[in-house]
């Protein structure tokens, strides 16, 4: 989503909004402002959004910066529709929904900022992001930050996993090439976004075609493959399939692709976090089972129709 984010002396949860209180001094005519929610407690004063953002489950829980900031960055490629997606320029989707349900028990506002999907990893490293919630699956490879020949290329991130699900070819409507595995793209041209799994595995069955050459075309969004698929310069691409599924069901009024074959490379999606952050993870991870627990994350996959990907409890690297 597009981040937004009202400036005061104290940070603000996603449910604060600007205020001033206004009041004449007994001694004089003195104007006082104040800067944050106002809400009356059971004693009849007023506090603070801060003040009343500390009494979520799990705010004390959160690292100290983070508390005074009253907001987690968190980075996002906006273009995987359920997942992430932009709508009237706003980013919305399950992950958007999960991190608004996970705010309400870390007391803090998950603030989503969009990005290409291969440089969020480095957003965590700089730090310009402390949270990856993009439909990234945990793998050793990401947790351990190497490259795909196996070079050390950085720490490595660490990721509280969330979500299952498997991968699923996406044609165009009426499957002109007769694709249903990956068998069948030996030969032919396919597109992708860069940096993703889904590359991997592309990567992977290239190999495996050998001299019957299966040639990549590798794009900054997903959205940039699924036009090149439509146009016919590629014959599939590759995404998660709740992402392929949504796209074959609203692209074109469903008329413009089918997913075609069985979900294969079933893995997991993790919340990525800086390995040098085991205290944002530990809080994220105990949110996400309270979550869990209290219902709140089948709803939102429920409202999504991907609640069949859903995990049973929170886990930590639990990627292959």
């Amino acid at each position: 989503m597009t981040a937004r984010s009202t400036r005061c002396t104290t940070a603000k949860t996603r449910t604060s909004r600007l205020a001033a209180v206004a009041a004449i001094a007994v001694a004089g005519s003195m104007l006082l402002t104040a800067c944050g929610d106002q809400t009356e407690s059971a004693g009849g004063t007023k506090e603070s959004g801060s003040a009343a953002a500390s009494k979520a489950p799990l705010f004390a829980k959160l690292p100290a910066d983070i508390q005074k900031a009253g907001v987690i960055k968190v980075g996002t490629d906006a273009s995987y529709a359920p997942m992430e997606f932009t709508d009237g320029g706003k980013i919305v989707g399950v992950d958007p929904d999960l991190g608004e349900a996970l705010s309400k028990q870390l007391g803090v506002k998950l603030e989503f900022v969009s990005g290409t999907f291969d440089g969020l990893i480095t957003s965590i490293y700089t730090g310009r992001q402390q949270l990856i919630m993009s439909s990234m699956t945990d793998n050793k490879k990401r947790q351990e930050g190497l490259d795909d020949n196996g070079k050390k290329i950085g720490k490595g991130i660490d990721f509280v996993d969330y979500f299952s699900s498997g991968v699923s070819l996406l044609v165009k409507k009426g499957n002109p090439q007769g694709v249903n595995s990956l068998d069948d793209l030996c030969g032919k041209t396919v597109a992708v976004q860069r940096g993703t799994i889904y590359e991997d595995t592309f990567k992977a069955q290239a190999t495996k075609c050998g001299d019957k050459k299966l040639t990549i075309q590798a794009f900054d969004t997903d959205a940039e493959a699924q036009t090149r698929v439509k146009a016919g310069g590629a014959v599939a691409d590759l995404n998660d399939y709740p992402v392929a599924s949504y796209i074959a069901k609203t692209s074109g009024g469903g008329n413009d692709f089918e997913v075609v074959g069985s979900q294969s490379d079933v893995g997991l999606f993790g919340i990525g976090v800086s390995k040098d952050n085991t205290q944002l993870r530990d809080a994220v991870k105990e949110a996400l089972d309270a979550i869990i627990k209290d219902g709140s994350y089948t709803e939102v996959l429920k409202k999504w129709d991907v609640e069949d990907s859903a995990v049973k409890s929170a886990t930590i690297n639990a990627g292959k």
